[in-house]
């Protein structure tokens, strides 16, 4: 992983080199390494939703594994149920209602995860538009930008962030 976090900054290939030199020093926004560090820090918030919702998802199945297996046993039996790192010594009839209660829960909760990343799969969206930001490998154009960059781009950054590229 800690390869795909690097970053390179690429020109953009038309030359406006004068147009650039136009604007007095004045700079429209922030620096194309603010605007690179920026969506590396959402793409980061965003892959840690989408485990943080894979880990939940596992907790649901198991739970339901735990439900269907209790349904048919005898509601006084003995269960044994961890709780806060304690096996605690309950019957069936105490910990089922329990166990739908935390399903359910944690459901609402994914629910509410998968709306947090659709929400930031479209700022990340708006963020990459705004900012022309391109992935490396990420169609033809792309590719020619990279190899321009690796040539002797790298480390010079365009005002207002256009043509920043992303790996």
């Amino acid at each position: 992983m800690a390869a795909n976090s690097s970053s390179t900054v690429s020109k953009p290939s038309n030359s406006t080199g004068g147009k650039q030199a136009g604007t007095g020093g004045k700079q429209a926004g922030p620096s194309a390494e603010q605007v690179v560090a920026a969506f590396q820090r959402m793409r980061s918030e965003q892959r840690s939703m989408v485990s943080k919702a894979a880990e939940l998802e596992m907790e649901i199945n198991e739970h339901s594994l735990v439900i269907e297996t209790l349904k048919d046993v005898d509601p006084t039996r003995k269960c044994f149920r961890l709780v806060g790192g304690v096996l605690v010594e309950r019957t069936v009839k105490e910990v089922l209602p329990a166990l739908e209660s935390n399903k359910e829960q944690i459901s609402k909760i994914v629910e509410s995860l998968n709306t947090q990343m659709q929400s930031k799969g479209r700022e990340l969206t708006e963020y990459r538009e705004k900012y022309n930001i391109r992935l490396v490998g990420e169609g033809e154009e792309g590719q020619g930008k990279s190899a321009a960059s690796s040539n002797g781009g790298e480390g010079s950054a365009s005002k207002g962030g256009a043509g920043v590229l992303v790996s």
